[in-house]
C-alpha cells in the first residue's frame, strides 16, 4: 500500500489522461458511443446528453490531473472520480452481458483505478499526517 501512496501522482495522472479521452463523446457522440457500446443513440436529445456525458467525465479526468498535482485536494479527488466509475461500471453490468464485449476493457480498467484509489485514501489516512 505504501508503493500506491508513493506513486499516486503518477497513477492519477496516467487516470486522468485516459478518462480525458472521453472528451470524444462531448466532440463525436455518435462514434462515441459505437466504440463504447456498439450502438448509437438518435435525435437532438441524444447528441445533448451524450456531449455533456461526454464533458462531465472529462471533468473528472482534469480533476485526477489536478489532484496529481495538488495532494491536499486527492481525498475528494479521488472519492468523486471512484464514485463516478463505480456508478459507471454498476450501470453496464446491470445490463449483463450486452455490453461486456464492447465496453469490457473500460470496465477492467475503470474497476483496477478504483481499487488503487481506495487503496491510496486508506493507506493515506494510516499514514501520521495523511497523504
Amino acid at each position: 500500500m505504501n508503493w500506491i501512496v508513493g506513486k499516486m501522482k503518477w497513477i492519477m495522472l496516467l487516470a486522468g489522461v485516459l478518462t480525458c479521452t472521453m472528451l470524444y463523446a462531448a466532440v463525436a457522440p455518435q462514434a462515441a458511443l459505437r466504440a463504447t457500446f456498439g450502438e448509437t443513440l438518435e435525435g437532438p436529445l441524444a447528441e445533448i446528453v451524450v456531449r455533456n456525458w461526454g464533458a462531465l467525465i472529462t471533468l473528472v479526468g482534469a480533476m485526477l490531473i489536478y489532484g496529481a498535482f495538488n495532494p491536499a485536494s486527492r481525498p475528494l479527488v479521488l472519492t468523486v472520480a471512484g464514485i463516478s466509475k463505480l456508478v459507471f461500471i454498476g450501470l453496464v453490468l446491470a445490463q449483463g452481458a450486452k455490453y461486456l464485449a464492447t465496453a469490457g476493457v473500460a470496465l477492467a480498467i475503470d474497476l483496477a483505478l478504483v481499487t488503487l484509489f481506495a487503496l491510496y485514501l486508506i493507506g493515506a489516512s494510516r499514514k501520521p499526517g495523511g497523504a
